[in-house]
């Protein structure tokens, strides 16, 4: 019994004192030797397989187009360097996009900072410490000795010096780096990119009252606030019901299909003897009709599915009511800075209680999240948060597994650090996937856009460091001892305030972070390890190898495995806010930490660079706009240190505190600061014109610029004219998959709708181009299955499908490819097209390119009108045409499938184009005559406008009666100075 209580007493002695064998100069240099070692050989081995797998050490190098495409690299053992300290900034923005050249501005930043400040705190503070320090105290070793752990009085003034001059130094970097971070936005505004973007002199209108929710009330709120404001193109945004949950469920079941071929029909020449089954899905609407608990055959029941949910949403899309709207919508204008002033006037307005921002780019908006209340809102918001309270909270128990424990007992020995090692390693990947968490988290919460929600991941991830890794981390034993001396002191009699009191909690606290510093000395080491990991891409390429040799990945997984992968930045910029917020805190009590960091900085600068020019691409281009998360956390970082700071000199200083009282006002330096900065920098950051909005209706462009730019497709959900994919099947297996397909083998025109089944027919227009769909593998030949697109071993390469969205969108899409949907149409027939989807394809001009006549109501606006050719609803485009879209590698699809990369638009395309109609009502007639309804209605692939003839053109929504922009455009009403009609 009495070894017992000798164990326990003896455990609550280390719950006290977790750090009673200290890291300190025998754990200091292995860190700093194997970091260093390790490091250098990661990077010599790199430089020697670099020339040899540009697939995972230079993809960009391959995929980007000539724009982008990064400084060429030659096949020399240190060629890699050159390029990397010849690339400048505007370089790196041409190559990497903004993000990423405000991602290296903010690590130099960070090295610079603590380069400065290593030499201040070691040059001033370690002299001072190392002489002042007993041996005959509680320092036995030089680590500690290099602490203030025995330093009183006068000579903590350096302390003072230290934090003042830190700060300083904090403020003059930060200060720097945000007018730089302004002239890089500047000079972004005025990059030809940003020039022809739609998005940039478009707003975006949330929170819109239910009886102003139409293309007209759009317009009417910002006539309200800005009555002065020229004309504009307006939409609203439309109900589509249950479409994207429906393209969910059929990318879903494709890929699923796609994963059993590919294990099925592996080895096509030995097929197993049995056919592949599996569960009906429950959302199936006759999964009741299914034997419970009973597996059918996969193929059929997977094909038979597809085919369902095409119909499904063919006929969703058909019955959409252009009536039934959301409450947000969007506002285009032909002047950049007029669309910016608008949204700086409106910025902390709400003109009939709608909301008026800036418009993101198309692909960066979550969809789903839009039509959200404010009141549903706040309440997901609320809910986030305290989940995350709720996850902060719980992390403290296994957080705790860091402490360094030994209990032993009669019976056993047991020793808890390779418990708590081995505890760490699977705390540490938990930790990976904490970014993930979060960013589903922040999308519940409501945010609107990827960025947006990028950006508040950044500010919970490091919410939760500093409180967990941090606070917690280094609190835990000096709460421990305090509450234990309290209880001891109070079962001997003391009162519980006279316990309080004597328990010296701050002196506590203060030797505990002296103790502890070491601790941080040598993970901030350790950091440099997993900078060389992320050169190496192990990760890829272990898993590339697992999953070529030891599974059976469909053709879409081959190549996705070769696309360039994407960078994440909230889990980056959190790991370099909480390093640099650790070293700023512990300088002054261990100022090791301070070189430790920075040369953590210096090395990975280096390395981050490589793989952001030649490695990753950015997903979501936000335009720098991380810089000011990552500002005002560097900001609250040094706030923190100041708070650390007066602690050391508040326990260490003379009796009268009046070191203390000298640091007060550091805190206050930082807010000034912010403030300052914020006042100075941002509205010029976020805008590209403050000025007053003035311009006369009368003297604005009337002539409607912008008729072109489809601002309902480019705008509109993409559950609306988005192309299914299609099942992707290894072209090897093409003889054997007619004889195991036992579903659809035509081309989605089925006896049971009517049909014959007629396979001659092109797109579902039987009068034209009869003419069956040609075999991927073999010219000439007819395919014979159609509905699956045959991808032979030589395509299995990102390189042939990087334009194609159900790919590039989550592969940087539109940032190195030059494929944007959001960039507009220059004035000159040869580079109108920029590979958009159809539908949004379409796109005005760009001051200062001289502006062409926009096409009357009776053509049809497509990119070939301008050059004497147009097409009805339905046809593609010729393929010698600089409009017509990359040819995909051969397909045998069906007309079911989207239209713009299968193979029968491939045939069509090489047809002679149709002749231009003179006169209004040609596309009427072409119609009628064809028998088709505007729009192929006949066929889910779509045409121009969109998935089942939905009326997405702009010569049908600018003649709609119920339209704003109709009487506004039609009759030219003009108003007067005061602002009335």
């Amino acid at each position: 019994m009495d070894e017992h209580k000798s164990s326990v007493d003896e455990l609550l002695d280390l719950l006290k004192n977790p750090f009673k064998q200290p890291l300190t100069d025998s754990s200091i240099w292995p860190a700093l030797g194997t970091s260093l070692g390790i490091t250098a050989i990661t990077a010599l081995i790199f430089s020697l397989v670099r020339p040899y797998h540009t697939v995972i050490y230079a993809p960009k190098l391959k995929h980007a187009d000539e724009k982008h495409a990064p400084p060429p690299i030659g096949k020399g053992f240190f060629a890699w360097i050159m390029p990397l300290w010849r690339t400048a900034e505007k370089d790196l923005v041409a190559h990497a996009g903004m993000d990423a050249a405000i991602f290296i501005r903010v690590m130099q930043m960070c090295r610079n900072i603590f380069l400065v400040v290593a030499v201040i705190g070691t040059a001033i503070l370690l002299p001072i410490y190392w002489a002042l320090n007993s041996d005959k105290g509680p320092i036995q070793n030089w680590v500690l000795r290099l602490t203030p752990a025995n330093v009183w009085a006068q000579p903590i003034w350096a302390l003072v010096v230290v934090g003042y001059s830190s700060n300083f130094v904090i403020c003059g970097f930060l200060w720097w780096n945000y007018r730089q971070v302004f002239r890089l936005r500047r000079a972004y505004f005025q990059s030809e990119e940003y020039q022809r973007s739609l998005s940039a002199r478009t707003l975006m209108l949330n929170d819109i009252p239910k009886n102003m929710a139409s293309d007209e009330g759009v317009a009417r709120i910002i006539d309200s606030a800005v009555p002065q404001s020229s004309f504009s193109r307006t939409v609203i945004a439309r109900n589509v019901k249950l479409i994207p949950s429906l393209i969910e469920q059929h990318d879903h079941t494709v890929r699923k299909l796609e994963k059993v071929l590919a294990k099925y029909l592996k080895d096509p020449q030995n097929l197993p003897p049995a056919r592949p089954l599996c569960y009906p899905s429950k959302k199936d609407p006759s999964y009741g009709t299914y034997p419970k608990g009973q597996k059918i055959d996969a193929i059929d029941y997977l094909t038979q599915r597809i085919r369902e949910l095409e119909l499904e949403i063919k006929e969703v899309r058909n019955s959409l009511d252009k009536r039934n709207t959301f409450s947000y919508g969007f506002a285009s204008y032909d002047d950049i800075a007029e669309a910016h002033a608008i949204a700086y006037t409106l910025r902390k307005k709400k003109p009939l209680g709608a909301t008026v921002v800036l418009a993101p780019k198309p692909d960066d908006i979550i969809w789903d999240n839009m039509p959200l209340s404010p009141s549903t809102r706040r309440w997901r918001r609320l809910t986030n948060n305290l989940w995350i309270i709720l996850l902060t909270f719980l992390w403290i128990a296994p957080k705790r597994s860091d402490c360094y424990i030994r209990v032993e007992s009669e019976q056993y020995r047991f020793t808890v650090e390779s418990l708590s090692r081995r505890i760490n390693s699977q705390h540490s990947i938990l930790g990976n996937f904490l970014p993930i968490v979060f960013r589903r988290l922040s999308m519940r919460a409501g945010d609107r856009t990827k960025t947006g929600r990028d950006r508040h991941v950044v500010a919970k991830l490091y919410a939760f460091f500093i409180f967990n890794n941090l606070i917690v981390f280094s609190l835990f034993n000096t709460v421990w001892s305090f509450v234990g001396t309290v209880v001891d002191s109070t079962i001997k009699g003391s009162d519980v305030g006279n316990a309080i009191l004597n328990s010296k909690f701050f002196e506590t606290l203060f030797l505990s972070l002296c103790q502890i510093s070491a601790f941080w000395v040598t993970w901030l080491l350790q950091r440099n390890l997993g900078a060389a990991i992320d050169l190496a891409q192990l990760w890829p390429l272990i898993y590339s190898f697992f999953a070529r040799k030891f599974s059976s990945p469909t053709p879409r997984e081959m190549i996705e495995l070769t696309a360039p992968p994407t960078f994440d930045y909230a889990s980056y910029y959190n790991y370099f806010l909480f390093y640099s917020t650790v070293a700023l805190c512990f300088g002054g009590i261990q100022p090791l930490v301070l070189p430790a960091a920075a040369l953590y900085f210096s090395i990975d600068v280096w390395l981050k660079k490589y793989l952001l020019l030649y490695i990753f691409v950015t997903k979501n281009e936000s335009g720098g706009m991380f810089w000011r998360t990552i500002y005002n956390r560097f900001v609250f970082g040094t706030i923190l240190s100041n708070l650390v700071t007066f602690l050391a000199v508040f326990v260490r200083g003379d009796g009268q505190h009046i070191q203390a009282f000298a640091t007060v006002p550091l805190p206050f330096i930082m807010i000034i600061f912010k403030i300052y900065c914020a006042r100075a920098f941002d509205a010029k950051i976020h805008f590209y014109s403050t000025q007053s909005v003035n311009r006369h209706p009368d003297t604005g462009a009337l002539k409607d610029p912008l008729r072109s730019s489809n601002l309902a497709a480019r705008f509109g959900h993409p559950a609306l004219y988005r192309n299914l994919i299609t099942p992707m099947v290894h072209a090897k297996a093409q003889n054997i998959l007619v004889s195991i397909y036992r579903g659809r083998l035509s081309d989605g025109r089925t006896a049971d709708s009517g049909d014959t089944g007629d396979t001659m027919s092109t797109s579902g227009y039987s009068d034209a181009y009869a003419m069956k769909p040609m075999n991927s593998s073999k010219p000439g030949k007819s395919a014979d299955v159609p509905g699956f697109e045959l991808v032979p071993e030589s395509r299995l390469d990102f390189e042939y499908y990087k334009n194609r969205s159900e790919f590039a969108s989550e592969h940087g899409a539109g940032n190195i490819f030059g494929h944007s949907n959001d960039i507009m149409r220059p004035g000159t027939p040869g580079t109108m097209w920029d590979g958009s989807e159809p539908g949004s394809r379409s796109a005005s001009p760009a001051p200062p390119i001289p502006r062409l006549p926009s096409p009357g109501p009776g053509r049809i606006l497509s990119p070939a009108s301008e050059i004497g050719m147009t097409y009805p609803a339905g046809y593609s485009r010729p393929m010698g045409s600089p409009y017509s879209p990359p040819i995909d590698v051969a397909q045998s699809r069906s007309p079911l499938y989207s239209q713009g990369n299968d193979s029968n638009s491939n045939l069509v395309g090489n047809a002679a184009p149709m002749p231009v109609a003179s006169t209004p009502g040609f596309r009427e007639r072409s119609v009628e005559r064809l028998g088709r309804t505007p729009g192929g209605a006949g066929m889910l692939g779509g045409g121009p406008q969109g998935y089942g003839g939905l009326p997405q053109d702009e010569e049908i929504t600018a003649h709609d009666p119920m339209q704003y922009n109709y009487f506004r455009e039609a009759r030219r009403p003009r108003r007067d100075h005061s602002g009335g009609w």
